[in-house]
């Protein structure tokens, strides 16, 4: 009698469970016809037992039309807590790899062990390496001897000295800032930020990278060595600026454009100062335009941390601010141009370069952090304007 009593209460257990994970629509589809008919009393009313055999009767009839194949698969697809917490960690590690965006060419292709240096140089991040760059091209450029192309073996060394700076000036900026990084929303996932580098595997880098540098500046002639090492002064103070001024990217403009200096003397062993001085203030300006445009991005943040910035200083003002600095930057250029004695094509890609900094200035989003990295990316595309003029007009002259 027990046994019968046990069986006959287990079948009414796995029976009401079986209602209720095979068809969990049939007490749904009851309510949802309640909302359609509102004349319906939404009052719990109990049930008959014909409403009972009913309801037996068409449970039957549905399990039975129901195969294995069906209950089986959706069971197996299912995945575990295990599985699932697997899944949530590795997506986890590669967010936090790869600075909780996109996966880039450095998680594809670099070993696990050397990614994290590569993120600290920002090597994924070219744009820096070029606005670097151009300063240093241009000046090589203009030091050319009229009618012939520029020196390739400089061009080839700055270069390469360009991405061991800004990769260093990385390294420093993030040893630095590493407290107030962890506070900043798209900074706080950085290799020493998050703790994926110690500070000392951080110095030891840049010991690397400074080495590696070094190595560059001994090519050049002695003038230039001595020139650029006194950049090295500009390339750390820069990070401690944003604590006690405004105008940190004024500060950024002179330690990104000593190339403009530099790359002369690398040519010809001297300054000639009506030409590399115009050059050098132009691309401080120019550099006042697209990084206060990229210091919009943060400003909500460096307001939190208390840290400033020109995006701060300007604020509404913003855009008329670095119209004067755009106006200032290719009138430097033109005045470095006309001392030089470079041919008429010089002056019609400043054309060009006045349209693409007015489209920058003119355009922007200075609310939008997705457009204000836009038009930050796109000076690349200014420097190389500027570049091409050089080099035709040094070649037409």
């Amino acid at each position: 009698m027990v046994s019968n009593l046990i069986n006959r209460n287990s079948r009414r257990f796995l029976k009401s469970s079986l209602i209720s994970i095979v068809n969990p629509l049939i007490s749904t589809q009851q309510f949802v016809n309640q909302i359609q008919n509102p004349s319906l009393n939404l009052s719990p009313t109990p049930f008959k037992p014909s409403q009972i055999q009913n309801c037996n009767f068409e449970f039957h009839e549905r399990l039975r039309s129901l195969s294995n194949f069906h209950i089986v698969a959706h069971i197996s697809t299912s995945p575990s807590p295990s599985n699932l917490g697997e899944e949530s960690k590795e997506k986890s590690d590669v967010s936090s790899s790869s600075g909780g965006g996109d996966v880039s060419w450095i998680e594809l292709y670099l070993p696990r062990q050397i990614q994290p240096y590569a993120r600290l140089a920002r090597v994924d991040k070219p744009i820096g390496t070029w606005l670097l760059l151009w300063p240093c091209m241009w000046s090589i450029t203009f030091a050319a001897t009229p009618g012939n192309l520029p020196d390739f073996k400089m061009l080839a060394l700055f270069g390469c000295g360009a991405l061991l700076l800004r990769g260093a000036g990385c390294t420093i900026n993030d040893l630095l800032d590493r407290d107030i990084d962890t506070m900043v929303e798209r900074t706080k996932l950085r290799p020493v930020a998050s703790g994926l580098l110690t500070p000392f595997q951080g110095l030891c880098f840049l010991g690397f990278q400074l080495l590696l540098g070094l190595g560059i500046l001994l090519q050049l002639n002695n003038y230039s060595r001595v020139l650029g090492a006194s950049s090295l002064l500009l390339v750390f103070s820069y990070p401690l600026m944003k604590r006690f001024t405004f105008w940190p990217q004024a500060y950024l403009g002179l330690t990104f454009n000593w190339g403009a200096l530099l790359g002369w003397a690398a040519v010809k062993g001297s300054l000639d100062p009506s030409i590399v001085l115009p050059l050098y203030a132009s691309g401080v300006f120019w550099t006042l335009v697209y990084d206060t445009i990229y210091a919009h991005q943060d400003k909500e943040d460096d307001l939190k941390v208390g840290v400033k910035s020109t995006a701060l200083r300007f604020g509404d003002s913003t855009k008329e601010w670095i119209t004067g600095f755009g106006i200032a930057c290719l009138g430097g250029l033109g005045v470095s141009g006309f001392n030089a004695e470079i041919g008429w094509p010089y002056y019609a890609s400043l054309v060009a370069a006045t349209g693409h900094l007015g489209w920058q200035i003119w355009t922007v989003d200075l609310s939008s952090r997705a457009d204000c990295n836009r038009k930050f990316v796109s000076n690349k595309w200014f420097g190389a304007i500027i570049f091409g003029g050089i080099l035709a007009g040094r070649l037409s002259s």
